[in-house]
């Protein structure tokens, strides 16, 4: 009997071995062929926590790091992408019922906007913000823990964060569990999935200070893991560095060996040559006397006129030249930006050989992934947690919290052309095309904040007496007063004259 009638029949035995493709086999999709220009391809149907194992993720996370501490382009790197994915910070007002409370959102920002947020009090919500956006970057992924503080410690809200890089957690142990769970790279999951803890160690296993380790299951509702998923059911990130951390390190070896030899080419060596035989003719004068010569005057020096003994001759060294060392500099750097998702010009400052119109159409395409990530990933993996926990930490404190919600404003992209974007953005509003709120939206303010500081500016304006044409409720957009130009389209009835 086969092994699949066996297997169709409940026969003891194995379960079919599915057919290996032929290691040559043609294929209508070329990249699904067999050959000589694809058998160095990695083909596998591993998971994406079976092809992220730890020690890959161990190592793609070091080597990271290493290349933004020696690496300048890499440094300015993973500084830039979490400086335009934070900016000034992912501000928030408090909603009750939606409508805007400014009590809850002054007692929120009481906590968030000062030190008291920080476990380490060093930084407020928009620092901690910054710090775990750039160790996502460089690690591949961060933690965010809730610490619980007491009554005596006189917080705004009882807890802090604390900001973890990924060394804390405990990796090692992938296994199913008695609930019909599993442990995957010391994260656990309930029988449906979701995520009920964290195995974390008591210490950073990489502390200068030596201490006993001991691994402790933290509940996942204190635990924020930040990071970027690229493939379905990942539990782990790696390091964006990952597709450039080879191209990263053979770039730094080219720039040293360019180094090196410029400096052999800036040396101008001269080498004097005597008699081959060791003949004395060449140390005596024309009288056959021993010339008295130090060996150590022979050198060279700007406009110097040495005289040499007889017998003696001078041949320069040839230097070597730096050639093509720009084209290939370039092309590397291209490739690191573009494997970070970073413009060029962002990364290397370099602006040489970017237009207005080439720069902008960059600007955009790198605004929109950025807008990607801080709505992805920032704002529910690490904002939204963040809320859920002030407003537990309110209900600790006996405050009512039915209908209390907390928004998230991601910060203002700057403009590349302000005299022509924001014609563009007043136009839109004026056609009906967009509403006032959205593009305070995409400024990054809070619709409500804008239009009540608006209307506060407006009526002040009309309390001092003063007309100017930013108000469109005065001033017609080419400068016309709008009471004037009323009573110039009116007859003496009092009905539109179109005369």
């Amino acid at each position: 009997m086969t092994r699949l009638a066996r297997w169709l029949t409940g026969v003891p035995g194995t379960v079919p071995r599915a057919p290996r493709p032929p290691m040559r086999a043609r294929a209508e999709y070329d990249g699904a062929s067999y050959g000589r220009r694809t058998e160095s391809w990695r083909r596998n149907g591993r998971d994406s926590n079976a092809e992220l194992h730890p020690a890959a993720i161990q190592a793609l996370r070091g080597i990271g790091r290493e290349v933004v501490r020696n690496n300048a382009y890499a440094a300015n790197a993973a500084s830039k992408l979490a400086q335009y994915m934070v900016g000034n910070g992912i501000r928030f007002h408090v909603y009750k019922n939606g409508v805007k409370d400014k009590a809850l959102t002054e007692l929120a920002r009481a906590h968030f906007e000062s030190t008291a947020c920080d476990a380490d009090g060093r930084h407020n919500l928009y620092g901690l913000q910054l710090l775990a956006a750039q160790t996502m970057v460089v690690s591949g992924e961060v933690l965010v823990r809730r610490r619980w503080r007491k009554k005596r410690d006189r917080l705004p809200a009882p807890f802090q964060l604390q900001v973890l890089e990924p060394d804390w957690m405990h990796m090692l142990t992938s296994l199913p569990l008695d609930n019909g769970g599993v442990r995957i790279q010391g994260v656990d999951f309930d029988a449906i999935g979701r995520r009920t803890g964290y195995w974390l160690w008591s210490k950073h296993p990489g502390s200068v200070v030596p201490v006993t380790l001991d691994v402790k299951l933290i509940p996942a509702e204190d635990i924020a893991h930040i990071y970027r998923t690229h493939r379905p059911g990942a539990v782990h990130g790696e390091s964006w560095f990952a597709p450039v951390i080879v191209r990263i390190k053979d770039y730094g070896e080219f720039e040293d060996a360019q180094l090196v030899r410029q400096k052999i080419a800036a040396c101008f060596a001269a080498f004097r040559i005597g008699d081959p035989d060791g003949d004395s003719q060449a140390t005596l004068d024309s009288n056959g006397q021993a010339l008295d010569i130090d060996p150590s005057s022979f050198a060279i020096e700007p406009g110097v006129i040495e005289d040499l003994p007889p017998g003696s001759t001078v041949e320069f060294s040839n230097p070597p030249t730096v050639g093509d060392y720009e084209p290939f500099s370039r092309v590397s750097r291209q490739a690191i930006a573009a494997g970070l998702g970073l413009p060029y010009e962002v990364m290397t400052g370099d602006l040489s050989n970017v237009s207005f119109i080439s720069g902008r159409i960059g600007r955009l395409d790198f605004k929109q992934s950025i807008e990607a990530i801080q709505t992805t990933v920032l704002i529910p993996q690490l904002c939204e947690p963040a809320g859920r926990w002030l407003l537990d930490a309110w209900e600790m404190q006996g405050m009512d919290n039915t209908g209390v919600t907390i928004r998230w404003s991601p910060p203002r992209f700057p403009m590349m052309s302000p005299e022509t974007e924001i014609p563009a953005i007043r136009d839109a509003i004026r056609s009906g095309q967009q509403t006032i709120s959205g593009a305070a939206r995409e400024r990054g303010e809070d619709p409500d904040d804008f239009l009540e500081e608006l209307a506060h500016d407006f009526a002040r304006l009309k309390e001092l007496g003063l007309v100017l044409d930013c108000d469109p409720g005065q001033v017609t957009q080419v400068g016309n007063p709008v009471a004037a130009l009323t009573l110039a389209q009116m007859d003496a009835k009092g009905k539109p004259n179109n005369g």
